[in-house]
């Protein structure tokens, strides 16, 4: 049985060793690690959850504030319904006054205006008389004072009984489908944008203003009617590129005069708007009808079409320069256009001169546009006009010296009107002077001591040439007065040393020079 150690006798301490030392440093470096690195992961946690609380809270207070706000437009709007509607009758009741009379005193049965005034009181006349067809007729009429219509037409659209009939019923004749038939001419796109443009100011609450369109629900309907054919006939146009782009203006202004944008539609609109991006209202329009988050993708896909200019103005008009600055896309619109023209210049399927003035015309077009650009946007301290400008000059000097006609040396003959070829220079001093289409007959000096050989009918009978119109007053023969004798007749007999001339005695067609066939 073994023995128990005494707890006080003294026992002999094993040391440890550095293998051991080492590892348990190891460890310890492992462990100090880890709980770096895991209070590293929650202090992440902590921060992030902190930045969404954040956010919550802003979130609910900027809902609270909307909320609110909402609330307080909803009240004011119920407050303010009464008072609207009160306006809206006593000026109904004045128009119809007015339009009674109006009928009464048919001041300018004829149309005929002198002035802005003159227009704007036989505007009146006919919306107080609520004469649709004829209003339109008018404005159609009248495109070059379409300055003069944009400021006028408001004030008389207001006198109307109902304004929003009165539009729906004056651009029936071509919105949403073109009834003209056989008869249509002009596109009148801009007649119909410009009266539904005019319209939104005249539908406006007086007293809580765009928040309120004064539209009664027949007419809103009808609208909502009317833009559903419009795009019911897209399929029937063969889709949305071959729409007009009138045709598309026409139809979002609609849309956003009338307040009846759907947000179903929104993919819709936003084709119709890059599709048709080159107009000065679209910017405008595609915030209206909710485009605004989607602006930046748009203005991106513009310039993967080539399409710098629209997105320099449609950065411009939503306020996007900083991310889309403006320089660098008019530069690169340039170099677009500079490889146009000389792709153009490069078709062989392009004949010489048509292809060299199709090409400064491209050029030219491009610079004339980002000239205009650079002038509108007040952009000349960061892209200076002088180098463009110079080389507009240069390409409409090129132009004009290539139109010049070329000068003629006074010794150098043209060529008659019927397209012959250029006679010798002395062929109008003789008298008598013939000119041949053809080269003359070789001159054969006849031998003494040969005989004459048997006459013989020439292969290639020459043909008779068109009269010579030039300067001298000779008579003209229609055969050479040296030509040839009748068929029957005998040619000097050439002599026996010398060859054949030019393939007549083996019955071969002379080679005549190319230059009298080009």
């Amino acid at each position: 049985m073994g023995s128990i150690p005494d707890p006080g006798e003294l026992t002999e301490v094993t040391s440890p060793s550095f293998d051991e030392f080492q590892r348990q440093t190891s460890l310890m470096t492992s462990c100090t690690l880890l709980w770096k690195e895991l209070s590293d992961h929650f202090s992440c946690l902590e921060q992030d959850l902190m930045r969404k609380s954040e956010a919550l809270k802003r979130k609910i207070q900027a809902l609270d504030h909307e909320t609110k706000a909402s609330l307080d437009s909803l009240k004011k709007r119920e407050v303010t319904i009464n008072g609207s509607v009160e306006i809206t009758l006593d000026r109904v009741e004045e128009h119809a006054k007015a339009a009674l009379k109006s009928l009464e005193e048919d001041e300018n049965p004829d149309g005929e205006v002198d002035d802005g005034d003159g227009m704007l009181t036989l505007l009146k006349s006919l919306c107080w008389k609520m004469e649709a067809r004829e209003f339109w007729k008018f404005v159609t009429a009248r495109k070059k004072e379409i300055d003069v219509l944009r400021e006028k037409i408001p004030e008389a659209l207001a006198e109307c009984v109902d304004p929003a009939r009165f539009v729906l019923e004056a651009i029936s004749e071509v919105f949403p489908v073109d009834k003209r038939g056989s008869e249509r001419g002009n596109d009148l796109g801009w007649a119909c944008v410009l009266m539904l443009e005019s319209l939104i100011p005249v539908m406006v609450d007086p007293l809580i203003g765009k928040s309120r369109l004064l539209v009664t629900p027949s007419v809103k309907e009808r609208a909502k009617k009317i833009a559903h054919t419009w795009k019911a006939s897209l399929e029937e146009r063969g889709g949305i590129e071959n729409v007009k782009t009138p045709d598309v203006h026409t139809f979002l202004q609609h849309l956003v005069t009338f307040g009846i944008v759907k947000k179903e539609d929104l993919q819709l609109y936003r084709k119709l708007v890059v599709g048709s991006a080159w107009r000065k209202q679209m910017p405008k329009l595609a915030l209206s009808l909710g485009l605004g988050d989607e602006l930046p993708d748009m203005i991106k896909e513009l310039i993967s079409r080539g399409q710098q200019l629209d997105a320099v103005h449609f950065s411009y008009e939503v306020g996007l320069v900083d991310r889309f600055p403006p320089v660098p896309l008019l530069k690169a619109f340039l170099r677009d256009a500079k490889k146009a023209a000389a792709s153009i210049l490069e078709d062989p399927n392009n004949p010489g001169r048509a292809a060299q003035q199709l090409a400064v015309r491209k050029e030219q077009s491009a610079l004339r546009a980002v000239i205009k650009c650079i002038e509108e946007y007040k952009l000349e301290s960061k892209f200076p006009l002088e180098n463009l400008k110079k080389r507009l000059e240069q390409l409409e000097k090129a132009k004009t010296e290539k139109k010049r006609p070329a000068a003629v040396p006074a010794n150098k003959r043209t060529r008659a009107s019927n397209g012959g070829p250029m006679p010798p220079a002395k062929a109008g001093r003789s008298t008598n002077a013939y000119v041949s289409s053809f080269p003359s007959p070789p001159t054969y000096v006849r031998s003494p001591s040969h005989a004459q050989y048997p006459a013989a009918v020439p292969p290639y009978p020459s043909p008779p040439a068109p009269p010579a119109v030039y300067g001298n007053m000779s008579p003209s023969y229609p055969y050479s007065p040296e030509a040839a004798p009748p068929f029957g007749g005998a040619y000097p007999g050439a002599p026996m040393n010398y060859p054949a001339y030019g393939g007549y005695c083996n019955a071969m067609a002379p080679a005549y020079q190319q230059a009298y066939y080009r």
